[in-house]
């Protein structure tokens, strides 16, 4: 069954999300228009799912076709885009005052994780700490994702976590901020859980070909 969207389409329900106001767990499917032309996939809440996209594809009554490879699979050939990792999709609240990290702003695009961000998202924003990077930037229907990277040598002493949290008081003017995870990569999860970011769903982007993952 599919239900057309309430108040303000994708940006309003994710604004409930991150506020607590979860889509009914009815087993049903919101289809949404794109909140832009470079946005399209897939939300998976508890017992319902959120499409955006142009496409009219839509699954049959089952709580995992909507993420499922077949499902994205048709999805992907209706619109002449590429899915790859289902990722888990987490939300924290701002935090107030300054990092609990020592940073300098820099956005250099030649660094591989800047590179990644300015291809989804808009007005990004990075900053450099002695042995990690953290980043933000405008993306899925203009909501603030962070995300960050640690290097090899710093890696499991708790510089990720400070990082994740570091986030949480860089985003601009009070707004949830949003991340997502691989559930593969088990310590970048580890990292935004202990930083206080809340799973609420899965989610699966759609790009066009050669942005890569």
């Amino acid at each position: 069954m599919v239900d057309q969207p309430g108040r303000g389409g994708l940006a309003a329900l994710l604004d409930d999300v991150a506020a607590g106001w979860f889509p009914p767990a009815d087993g049903k499917v919101t289809f949404v228009p794109p909140p832009a032309p470079r946005d399209a996939g897939v939300i998976g809440f508890t017992a319902h799912a959120v499409i955006f996209s142009d496409a009219d594809q839509l699954p049959e009554d089952d709580l995992s076709a909507p993420l499922s490879p077949a499902f994205l699979q048709a999805l992907c050939a209706r619109t002449n885009r590429e899915a790859h990792s289902i990722d888990m999709l987490c939300v924290a609240t701002p935090l107030p005052g300054p990092p609990g990290v020592t940073l300098t702003p820099g956005t250099d695009p030649a660094h591989p994780r800047i590179a990644r961000a300015l291809r989804y998202r808009d007005d990004v924003r990075a900053w450099r700490a002695d042995g990690g990077v953290v980043l933000m930037g405008r993306g899925v229907a203009g909501r603030w994702e962070a995300s960050i990277e640690v290097d090899p040598g710093r890696r499991s002493g708790g510089l990720g976590r400070a990082l994740a949290a570091a986030a949480r008081h860089l985003v601009p003017g009070g707004a949830p901020l949003w991340a997502q995870i691989s559930p593969a990569n088990a310590a970048s999860v580890r990292a935004f859980l202990a930083a206080g970011f809340r799973p609420v769903g899965a989610e699966a982007h759609l790009t066009y070909p050669g942005l890569g993952v």
